[in-house]
């Protein structure tokens, strides 16, 4: 077999070992989001930050959280407000404020006290 032969069969190998690699990757992922548990929530704040991007926190109230711990919580609450800061720091102050309803938000994990729910880990939306 020629040098280049060679390259180029080792380029191939290389490139499928790769996609079956991210296809493994993005089944798991899949997977994961599937065995999300659902918490419910009345209403819940949100910051959005000058970009547009939204903040990874969200605290909420009126919850109703699974029995179990686990990671990947699939949020639903009822009234979601955001406030649009004018700068990257809650000291700039709130631009303006959008109030969204029955929307469903993707976090990582929460901690909780007497009033609130703190999630974390918020994928955008």
């Amino acid at each position: 077999m020629k040098l280049t032969q060679k390259r180029l069969l080792g380029a191939a190998v290389a490139v499928a070992t790769g996609a079956t690699a991210l296809l493994g990757t993005g089944i798991g992922t899949a997977d994961a989001a599937g065995r999300a548990h659902r918490a419910y929530c009345d209403h819940a704040e949100r910051a959005i930050w000058t970009g547009g991007d939204p903040s990874r926190n969200m605290t909420a109230h009126g919850c109703s959280l699974p029995d179990e711990k686990r990671r990947w919580y699939t949020v639903e609450i009822d009234t979601l407000v955001e406030p649009h800061y004018k700068t990257d720091y809650l000291d700039g102050g709130v631009g303006r404020t959008e109030t969204l309803h029955d929307r469903t938000v993707r976090c990582l994990g929460y901690t909780s006290d007497d009033d609130a729910v703190h999630w974390f880990g918020c994928l955008p939306h």
